[in-house]
């Protein structure tokens, strides 16, 4: 699949563009407060916090924005609207499947949104469990720096994970993805960071467990659009989808 872009690459990508936007500060906020009030305020003992901050700070969110989120999910802040997880799922052009992950105070908006979004690309919302069997949930810890794959082998055993693939961060540093089961992602970060690795970034992640290859330009035109359309969403945490296409071609087709 040499000049191909995965998913992951694609969403590496659009999440610089996302970060121009200046969009992806709401959303990580969203994170950090729903963090906070399912784990506590307390970074030190609430793992998915503690990512969620780390994430944040990565992509530049301000220590003020961080603290105000910290102190609303801990009810400091006087009461607001609950924020709900819930997982959509559905069609894009071409029946590429779509596992789109939100925080709402409104379920009824929410899904009306994305309806619309869907529909604009003759795409739709479907049902939950339409499309969710094609995707598995995974713990990914992100490594930079140059990687020596035998040491990566035996620290990533003694953390507990599956399997690792070498890529590249961004143009200029290289770097792995090492997968394990979700439950076993605390323990992974832990073991490669004792293990001196530069960690980057340790999530859950929705992995598809079969491709589409997108080759015709007006389909991965949709699929790009429709892919921006719900990113665009407020409510949206999260997209992903199980194509894949060359990269000339979501060059030509972003453009």
């Amino acid at each position: 699949m040499a000049g191909h872009s995965k998913w992951a690459n694609i969403k590496r990508q659009k999440a610089r563009v996302d970060a121009v936007k200046g969009k992806i500060f709401a959303k990580m906020s969203r994170e950090i407060i729903v963090s906070a009030r399912t784990g506590g305020p307390d970074p030190d003992g609430n793992f998915q916090l503690r990512t969620a901050i780390d994430k944040a700070k990565a992509a530049g969110v301000p220590n003020d924005n961080i603290e105000r989120a910290i102190a609303k999910g801990a009810g400091q802040l006087g009461s607001e609207n609950q924020l709900e997880a819930i997982r959509y799922e559905g069609y894009g052009p071409g029946g590429v499947a779509v596992l789109i992950e939100a925080l709402t105070d409104n379920r009824n908006r929410t899904a009306a949104d994305l309806r619309a979004a869907f529909s604009k690309v003759g795409g739709n919302l479907g049902e939950t469990g339409c499309v969710g069997w094609m995707f598995a949930q995974k713990g990914v810890v992100t490594l930079a720096g140059p990687i020596d794959e035998d040491t990566l082998l035996e620290a990533s055993l003694e953390g507990g994970a599956e399997s690792y693939e070498l890529t590249e961060i961004d143009e200029d540093t290289p770097g792995a993805e090492v997968l394990c089961a979700p439950t076993d992602l605390e323990s992974l970060d832990g073991a490669l960071k004792q293990q001196g690795y530069d960690v980057r970034q340790a999530e859950l992640r929705w992995l598809s467990n079969n491709t589409v290859d997108v080759q015709d330009t007006d389909q991965a035109r949709a699929l790009l659009k429709l892919m921006d359309a719900l990113e665009d969403l407020d409510d949206v945490q999260s997209v992903t989808a199980n194509f894949e296409m060359a990269e000339d071609l979501m060059a030509a087709s972003a453009a």
